[in-house]
């Protein structure tokens, strides 16, 4: 499946993988309504713009809907398989569906490699490969397209989607990919894919890699990885190469445990992680520690498209606040840099005259609790005006008496008007919902801690070096 190059043919199999316009689920129950196959086809059914249809050789009705015996048996083209049976089964079900033309194929089911099944595996692989049938898994969850389809299989009250986006997210564990798609929903972030690759025996990171070059629905691809298997490290990281868009990579069994670990759950090699990890800059991709440097990373990089150099002016509210940023900024080797003498007197004489005998102006810029809407919007204004400074952190404190709700707004539109970097902190709690969406919805990422805002400067740094 690997391709230097994406052609058209195999740009239109992803298409049916992501954009289906009709699915099979095969595997559904008529007697337990909470089988994961069954979760599938309502979620799906009542909540997505697309036919779908149950299969299970017992045929009978579901939710009033035929349930037929085989996908072979269903009217018309299907574009997407998504499979949940016994591993057993699996080859049959395969062939089935290669047999009827259906366009690509999610296997939801276990029971492979990662249990000691590699027979067959290596028979799905093998007919797969021989049919050119593009599909997912095994032993994965499934995938997450807005608006097109879903194919996770948890109910839709137990899980969080998030709302469509830029960010294609692409990670081995499924349980990994539902709790970054919770965090990203947090953060007000939407995603363009999110897929579970499991055991990834046919579409892999590089496959996915090379589609997300040409999805113009995505700006930012991030990955988590447990292993490779032999030489896909390689082969993906000469497709991270000729990638222009920002990729982000979270890596797990760091450790002698976790290389145990990794290769128990979805039987892929850890790998040395130290040559992984040198490899993964030298090629020009970001890589995150945590699951918080990969959201906060995303966030930043699908908002913006220059990087900057790492020059960073903080406005804040609270001296104790900006000591943090101060401290995060040099841990990270950001350049917090300070202006000059008459440059500190021409910022003091923008600022309300309340305010101009008290507040520090060295960087950080500490306005004071008694800071007005119209001194941080001053302030960042003039900032943004110095030569020193390519990026804005503002920590924005709600309960301080004299800024209101609309201040997000305000700041995002100085920042659009003068093209430059912003990045916000806003504490993360319902009754200040509007200060964040008025920096949102003007396209400035805003971060629910001083850590996160300055880990989202960083990312437009790193990316910078790219």
């Amino acid at each position: 499946m690997r391709r230097q190059t994406l052609n058209e043919k195999a740009l239109e199999r992803y298409r049916a993988l992501f954009e289906p316009k009709s699915m099979a689920v095969i595997g559904v129950s008529t007697r337990n309504d909470r089988h994961p196959a069954n979760v599938i086809f309502n979620k799906n059914r009542l909540h997505y713009p697309i036919e779908v249809y149950a299969v299970n050789p017992s045929k009978g009705r579901l939710q009033g809907e035929p349930v037929y015996a085989s996908v072979s048996e269903i009217p018309g083209k299907v574009d997407l398989a998504v499979i949940v049976v016994r591993a057993e089964q699996v080859r049959q079900v395969l062939a089935d569906c290669i047999e009827a033309r259906v366009g690509a194929g999610v296997i939801i089911s276990g029971g492979f490699a990662e249990a000691g099944r590699s027979d067959l595996q290596e028979e799905i692989a093998a007919l797969a490969r021989e049919a050119d049938f593009p599909f997912l898994g095994p032993n994965c969850i499934g995938m997450f397209s807005p608006p097109f389809v879903d194919t996770n299989f948890i109910a839709a009250e137990r899980i969080v989607s998030p709302s469509p986006g830029n960010i294609a997210l692409v990670c081995q564990s499924g349980g990994i990919l539902v709790d970054l798609m919770i965090k990203l929903t947090g953060e007000g972030t939407g995603l363009s894919r999110a897929v579970s690759i499991g055991n990834k025996v046919l579409i892999r990171e590089p496959d996915l890699l090379d589609y997300f070059i040409h999805d113009d629905r995505t700006r930012v691809i991030a990955f988590y990885v447990e292993g490779f298997g032999r030489g896909e490290g390689r082969t993906f990281l000469e497709a991270a190469a000729r990638c222009p868009k920002p990729i982000v990579v979270l890596k797990s069994g760091k450790s002698p445990l976790g290389t145990t670990a990794v290769s128990s759950h979805t039987a892929s090699l850890a790998g040395d992680y130290r040559v992984f990890s040198a490899a993964l800059a030298q090629f020009g991709v970001l890589e995150a520690k945590n699951e918080t440097e990969l959201v906060n990373f995303c966030e930043s990089l699908s908002r913006y498209r220059a990087p900057i150099k790492g020059n960073i002016a903080i406005v804040t509210g609270s001296g104790g606040h900006g000591v943090l940023a101060v401290d995060l900024c040099s841990a990270l080797r950001l350049s917090v840099p300070t202006l000059p003498v008459e440059a500190q007197g021409e910022l003091r004489s923008r600022i309300s005259p309340s305010i101009q005998a008290i507040a520090s102006l060295k960087n950080p810029f500490d306005l004071t609790g008694s800071a007005t809407d119209e001194d941080f919007a001053a302030a960042v204004a003039y900032l943004w005006s110095r030569p020193e400074i390519d990026c804005v952190i503002a920590l924005l404190l709600p309960y301080m008496p004299g800024i209101s709700m609309d201040l997000g707004a305000r700041l995002s539109f100085v920042a659009k008007q003068m093209d430059k970097m912003l990045v916000a902190y806003v504490p993360h709690v319902e009754k200040y919902q509007i200060l964040t969406e008025g920096f949102e919805l003007n396209g400035v990422p805003v971060a629910h801690s001083v850590e996160g805002a300055v880990l989202m400067a960083e990312a437009m740094r790193r990316w910078g070096r790219c």
